[in-house]
């Protein structure tokens, strides 16, 4: 494997399983030194062993994103050792267990916690370590596909999500004048740890409804955001891109 990413320093939130760990997987396969941000400490620590276990340069670093001191000390660990990071991949959120409610049967609590998490979450992640990002490096976020055909019963999901591809935008224009690229990844429903409990009968309809006509992996995306975060999409930013099939065209 090319290693895009040797000599460089990489962080990856919600990385202790599913896609946040596929990507720190690729990262450090191609040279990176990547830092596991994970709440789970059990998680997190599997994952740093794992990856350690492959010979791949890793480090787990335990993180509540919703919390400001915690993601703090989230940047202070990730430049020990070095003057500066090249990316950040701000993956993680709350999406498992959240769907199932009509608008009007969300609870404040619900909505402001989707809220505390995904919006506020991963603007205190980016703030937090945006400032550490070298000169030319790049930043991804994460949002969804689901906030461009509507998914019903899962209202404060996708306007979180909504709210992620604006903070994209406007943060492209921020960091653009240190070079540094910020672009939005979009994943369809992906066979992870966290989406475990869909019935069969929504992943077949799911796959059907794509042009390729299948279920989406983890390894489908890896590969998009290591392009993303590398020299090879040097002319790319404020972006958004779904990885989907073709589920939904944009």
């Amino acid at each position: 494997m090319t290693q895009r990413f040797s000599g460089k320093r990489i962080v990856i939130t919600g990385a202790g399983r599913g896609l946040g760990f596929a990507f720190a997987e690729r990262l450090a396969r191609e040279g990176a030194s990547v830092i596991i941000a994970e709440i789970d400490e059990a998680l997190g620590h599997e994952a740093e062993k794992a990856l350690k276990a492959q010979g791949l340069d890793a480090r787990f670093v335990q993180t509540d994103i919703s919390s400001e001191a915690s993601v703090a000390a989230l940047a202070k660990a990730s430049v020990e050792g070095v003057d500066g990071i090249h990316g950040v991949v701000a993956n993680a959120g709350w999406a498992n267990n959240v769907g199932g409610k009509l608008y009007d049967e969300i609870t404040p609590d619900v909505w402001d916690r989707m809220m505390a998490i995904n919006v506020r979450g991963t603007w205190l992640t980016i703030r937090a370590l945006g400032p550490l990002v070298k000169n030319g490096g790049a930043i991804v976020t994460l949002s969804s596909d689901t906030i461009y055909w509507g998914a019903p019963k899962l209202l404060h999901y996708v306007t979180s999500k909504s709210a992620i591809v604006g903070m994209t935008r406007s943060l492209a224009r921020e960091f653009g004048e240190r070079m540094i690229r910020v672009n939005c990844l979009l994943p369809g429903l992906t066979k992870v740890e966290a989406t475990k409990d869909i019935p069969e009968t929504r992943w077949n309809d799911y796959a059907e409804r794509t042009i390729l006509k299948r279920t989406q992996q983890p390894d489908d995306l890896d590969g998009v955001v290591a392009f993303l975060l590398s020299d090879d999409s040097k002319f790319i930013t404020g972006q958004t891109l779904a990885v989907d099939g073709g589920f939904s065209m944009h």
